[in-house]
């Protein structure tokens, strides 16, 4: 198995024992750049999007073996925000002064045009080329998705597509082309750019709803983190009461 999963205590204590379970120093030590990858997608706060005290948790713990540079990115995919207004009204921004660290909108960077024959809709996919050279984490919270199921650490990864070319057709989302064909768009995403890492925040858990509606009663108290984001969603699936063998991302 090649995760962890702890009951959660806090952020900083939490987040530093659960990476040091999977031996994390030394699969960054080789990287000079890292990117961290919230979930950012509109400005509610934690558990809809990534509290910043557990991005920030997971600054600090990289800071302690390494001086690699440091991305925060995402692109948000309401579209009645662009991602520096999310930054701002999540709490973020302290981040970038306070740790020299860079927050970047992931919806208008330099992109290009990736070929991968195994991927089943999504072949060809527009991705940011920060992903040629950077260690990749993932770090979701635990949801429950209308249209996917769940939303975790493989899904989180649909922060990377460009608005560009992804929005419109399907609905007023910055992302809305993967909304058609969910499963089998996450799928390709995931052959295209696995996180190298994947650190899931189910302290709470939004059990019907990723962008709102109940919470999990009681909260599921639990952090994972591992290298196979599949495993950890399976994992996260669990959590939520779904049976990971039925959900079509996740079979």
């Amino acid at each position: 198995m090649s995760y962890a999963c702890i009951t959660f205590e806090s952020y900083d204590q939490s987040v530093a024992k659960v990476l040091d379970e999977i031996n994390t120093p030394d699969s960054i030590r080789k990287y000079s750049k890292i990117l961290i990858k919230p979930n950012l997608v509109n400005t509610s706060p934690h558990p809809v999007t990534t509290h910043p005290k557990m991005c920030e948790a997971l600054i600090k713990y990289i800071r302690r073996f390494s001086d690699a540079e440091i991305v925060v990115g995402d692109g948000c995919g309401s579209p009645n925000y662009e991602t520096p207004d999310v930054f701002d009204m999540l709490g973020y921004t302290y981040l970038e002064k306070g740790y020299n660290i860079k927050l970047v909108d992931l919806n208008h960077v330099e992109n290009k045009l990736y070929t991968n024959s195994h991927c089943i809709v999504h072949k060809d996919l527009y991705l940011p080329t920060l992903i040629d050279d950077h260690y990749i984490i993932s770090l979701p919270v635990l949801k429950a998705h209308s249209i996917a199921d769940i939303t975790g650490a493989m899904k989180n990864m649909m922060g990377l597509l460009p608005p560009a070319y992804y929005s419109g057709i399907y609905g007023s989302w910055k992302k809305a082309v993967f909304h058609n064909k969910v499963h089998e768009s996450i799928i390709d995403l995931y052959h295209h750019v696995p996180p190298h890492l994947s650190i899931l925040d189910a302290s709470v858990g939004l059990a019907e709803f990723h962008l709102g509606g109940e919470r999990c009663n009681p909260p599921v108290n639990k952090i994972l983190a591992g290298y196979d984001a599949k495993e950890i969603d399976r994992k996260a699936a669990e959590f939520l009461g779904l049976d990971w063998r039925t959900i079509g991302h996740l079979k």
